[in-house]
């Protein structure tokens, strides 16, 4: 039996839960503002899907003034293609023979492809597979303060370079960090350090992308920046909020949910657990803030329960049968739990779309 979708102009009170929902003018909004901002200094926009996974809102992002789009994964990539987008940035180290072939693929039939790399082996790879064909464009990845993945040094950067302008059928594009938080001033360093040492080389630096949600509001202090990529900015989340780039009224994406159980006074249940809430819980000792209910604590989650400590709750306690709005901790995760992504504007139903890209982690 096939699941019972809302359809367009049902109310959120009759939306069968846990559920994923998108405020259509927040969502807007967002765009509006983030692509507003990086206008106005200048500075080009490449969102990252990876947050709504929906090639519609991704079409609002370019309609709003992106220049194209940043996907993590070649499955992902690929679902966007399909879709029609025509400059894509992958930013993951693409290995192996058979991820590699079809990352050739989409490169015959993308108008501008992009990749990262951070080491040799990754390099060799792609240069095996693109000694033919059309040349792949490749970007250094550096780590500027962030501690996952990247080149330490500016140094290492001109040397991947120096190997992948060296490689037939690669094209060395330029540099790419995603930075730590608070870390404007590492990045303008690091880039303004690699492109002197390349220039001494006679080696083009053309693309500098910076990236992150976190710091978006601060991409105009990175002036060697030639593109900025985002995310979580387009729905926002808890974590967006806590790190001070929107409030409670900028949050597009809410998880309703609703209490099944009320085995003690202080203890309620909800039916969204793991498999509707994300675990991640980024710093925060709960899972999740439960909109009008100040107090009130996600404490845990199992496969199809959260459990609520209402102990502290200041507000009037829900009964069994209440449907309540969860901000999650972290929306991107939750986007991928879900086969559809339901919208609505001011509590009414505007469109069920499928999230194009759900499970493309290859």
């Amino acid at each position: 039996m096939d699941f019972p979708w809302p359809t367009v102009g049902t109310p959120l009170a009759d939306v069968l839960t846990p559920m994923p929902v998108i405020d259509e003018n927040r969502l807007a909004a967002n765009i509006a503002r983030a692509q507003d901002y990086l206008t106005a200094h200048g500075l080009p926009f490449r969102p990252h899907i990876k947050t709504h996974k929906i090639p519609a809102v991704a079409q609002q992002q370019i309609d709003a003034g992106a220049i194209g789009i940043n996907c993590q994964k070649v499955t992902e990539a690929e679902v966007f293609a399909d879709a029609g987008f025509d400059d894509i940035l992958i930013t993951y180290n693409v290995l192996g023979a058979a991820r590699v072939a079809r990352l050739k693929a989409l490169n015959e039939r993308v108008a501008t492809l992009r990749v990262v790399a951070d080491n040799p082996t990754t390099i060799s790879g792609l240069a095996q597979a693109f000694s033919d064909g059309k040349p792949l464009e490749v970007l250094v990845e550096c780590d500027t303060g962030a501690g996952r993945c990247g080149v330490q040094t500016p140094e290492a950067a001109v040397a991947l370079a120096q190997l992948i302008n060296d490689a037939d059928g690669l094209r060395f594009a330029g540099v790419l960090t995603y930075p730590a938080v608070g870390g404007a001033a590492d990045v303008e360093a690091f880039l303004q350090t690699t492109m002197g040492l390349l220039a001494d080389l006679g080696i083009d630096c053309p693309v500098r992308s910076n990236g992150g949600s976190p710091d978006l509001f601060a991409a105009h202090m990175v002036p060697s920046a030639t593109e900025h990529r985002a995310g979580t900015y387009v729905y926002n989340d808890r974590s967006m909020v806590r790190a001070g780039e929107c409030t409670a009224d900028d949050l597009a994406m809410h998880v309703l949910a609703t209490v099944v159980s009320r085995p003690t006074p202080t203890r309620a249940v909800l039916d969204a657990g793991s498999k509707a809430l994300t675990s991640d819980l980024l710093g925060f000792a709960d899972h999740g803030e439960i909109v009008g209910l100040p107090g009130a604590r996600i404490v845990s989650l199992s496969e199809e329960h959260a459990v609520v400590d209402l102990t502290a709750c200041t507000a009037p306690l829900p009964e069994v049968g209440t449907q309540v709005r969860v901000i999650p901790n972290h929306t991107c995760v939750v986007t991928n739990l879900f086969d559809r992504m339901v919208f609505h504007r001011d509590g009414i139903v505007t469109r069920v779309i499928p999230v194009a890209a759900r499970g493309t982690v290859w």
